[in-house]
């Protein structure tokens, strides 16, 4: 069984964390699947927490920096695991996609180790921010299709 005591969990997340738990949690479930199965030998692993479905209150600002208030919900997965050689991955992803979570979970605990954590940045994280950059340029591309100017002609009847 899994070692939940006091100091189980490291002190510090290791640099780079945040980003490629982001990476994770934004990338398609079809692109981590494929990620993931590519991966040489992944780790066995066992579920502290198994996937499971909530819901999150989404708060905004207005201007980015006014007064909160409540934008509305949104569904989240999320997931713990624990690989074999004792790292401690978490997934949380928008949606409902138990796999995607327990994926992204593990892929977090094998990130989390030093000796992997280079080749899976650019074996995994890196082709993953490439197809989301991708994405985010054709929707702006899309977008910026449909612009219109709209500028205001004095008609000279004053």
């Amino acid at each position: 069984m899994l070692d939940m005591a006091a100091g189980a969990f490291p002190a510090e997340a290791p640099p780079g964390r945040a980003d490629w738990i982001g990476v994770l949690a934004k990338a398609l479930p079809a692109e981590v699947e494929t990620a993931f199965a590519g991966i040489d030998a992944p780790p066995a692993y066992a579920f502290l927490r198994r996937p499971e479905i909530g819901m999150v209150m989404v708060r905004g600002r207005a201007g980015g920096t006014g007064e909160r208030f409540n934008l509305g919900e949104m569904t989240v997965t999320r997931c713990a695991v624990q690989v074999a050689d004792g790292g401690i991955g978490y997934g949380y992803v928008a949606g409902r996609d138990k796999r995607h979570a327990e994926l992204a979970a593990v892929l977090d605990a094998m990130l989390q180790d030093e000796t992997r954590r280079d080749a899976l940045i650019a074996s995994v994280i890196e082709p993953l921010r490439t197809a989301q950059g991708d994405r985010r340029r054709t929707a702006s591309t899309k977008a910026a299709a449909t612009r219109v100017d709209f500028f205001t002609m004095v008609r000279g009847e004053d």
